[in-house]
């Protein structure tokens, strides 16, 4: 994985790991950084909270960050505000298209609500109100 970052970015590694799952591969993200790139912790949706390994944060001089979205949006509701706008922009326009993995009509939200539970969903979930 490590070696298809280092293609894919031209020997660079990553500005940014975005990283809602944390688990066995966190530390594969960390070292897969660019110089002075940021690894934002999300969450820990595989139920395992990744340990770090300091000195690769020192060798690339990089950013563990953690990220509380709801606790931000609480500290900043204007630009909690002005990014939902923006990305319901890049949805309106296509530039952003959210993956969609399952489906559920409205009387079926049990079901919805245990597939988000039991860690099952590998994108969004929705509700269809037809």
């Amino acid at each position: 994985m490590r070696e298809a970052v280092k293609e894919l970015t031209g020997g660079k590694g990553v500005d940014v790991v975005y990283d809602p799952v944390g688990g066995e591969l966190a530390q594969v993200a960390l070292r897969s950084l660019a110089w002075q790139g940021r690894y934002l912790v999300i969450g820990f949706a595989s139920g395992e909270i990744p340990r770090f390994p300091a000195n690769i944060a020192l060798l690339k001089e990089a950013s563990i960050i953690g990220v509380w979205w709801g606790t931000w949006g609480k500290n900043n509701p204007g630009d909690s505000v002005k990014n939902m706008l923006d990305l319901a922009g890049l949805v309106e326009t296509g530039q952003l298209v959210p993956r969609v993995t399952e489906s559920y009509p409205l009387e079926r939200y049990l079901d919805a609500f245990a597939a988000i539970s039991e860690r099952r969903a590998k994108g969004k979930v929705i509700l269809t109100m037809d």
